[in-house]
């Protein structure tokens, strides 16, 4: 009986082995494969300021992801935090009006992308008249990441310990300070977790994006002039088949960007705790 149970001990723990590095094998590839053929076309006329079809410049294209990432969280992150904290520090357990809002979002998060393209090219560029914009675009990013901002705060909020608000009660510290003093700086890493899932999905977004920022490879004057990502840029690129390299080259920028934004995230997050932690 022991061998058999070592036996499977055994087979189980080679089977989790053997699937975390095909994972990895896949991603290592993947990276290789991607910086094998773009690096070469990181040359200087790739980030002029202005893009012609000779250079392809991606710099207009980053400059509109940052604006879209930046417009984006604005209007999500206060929007899902807040609903996040009602729903667990204010709400009442076992209300249904916060089992259809859990439900709610669940089924937004598995509706595919061009459906809220879709929905945003009707609502925000043709009943508001805002046009092919940034604005347009980042409002249908914003409900796309809304629900994983709001249920990764959620969880965040919910792995904090009830010792530490019965501690801060005890202490004579009413509801708000609590959540804002107490419970919020240590849902801070789950949070910026969310966050930075949702950023992911912003910079890789293009089936939305096209229907809403359109594909104008330009700096948009202001926030309702239309503009392309990065993600879409490379998309076009690929598909017009003429400038292939440079759709790689633009992918190794992408990539670059999504470790820097990981990074400068986990980043503040570590200042931020210790400074809300050295602060209490």
């Amino acid at each position: 009986m022991l061998i058999k149970q070592k036996s499977r001990t055994l087979i189980i723990r080679s089977v989790v082995y053997l699937c975390a590095f095909l994972t990895l094998g896949v991603l290592i590839f993947m990276l290789l494969y991607i910086l094998v053929k773009g690096i070469p076309f990181l040359t200087p006329s790739l980030f002029e300021l202005t893009y012609t079809s000779e250079n392809c410049s991606v710099f207009p294209a980053i400059v509109n992801t940052l604006l879209m990432i930046l417009l984006a969280l604005l209007i999500a992150c206060p929007l899902g935090i807040g609903s996040a904290i009602y729903l667990v520090e204010y709400s009442k357990k076992g209300n249904r009006f916060v089992k259809l809002v859990r439900l709610t979002t669940e089924t937004l998060t598995g509706i595919p992308s061009i459906v809220y393209g879709l929905f945003g090219m009707l609502l925000f560029v043709g009943a508001l008249h805002w046009g092919y914009s940034l604005m347009a675009g980042s409002f249908t990013v914003a409900i796309m990441i809304l629900p994983v901002i709001m249920r990764t705060t959620e969880e965040a909020l919910l792995s904090v310990p009830d010792s530490f608000r019965e501690g801060s009660f005890g202490l004579g510290a009413g509801k708000l300070r609590t959540v804002f003093k107490i419970v919020l700086p240590s849902a801070i890493p789950g949070i910026l977790s969310g966050i930075i899932l949702a950023t992911g999905r912003v910079v890789g977004e293009t089936a939305a994006l096209i229907y809403t920022a359109g594909t104008v490879a330009q700096i948009p004057l202001g926030v309702f002039g239309s503009g392309r990502t990065l993600a879409v840029h490379m998309y076009v690129l690929s598909s017009e088949g003429l400038h292939t390299g440079q759709a790689f080259g633009t992918a190794v920028v992408l990539l670059v960007m999504v470790v820097g934004i990981n990074l400068l995230a986990g980043i503040v997050a570590k200042h931020i705790g210790n400074f809300s932690y050295g602060k209490n």
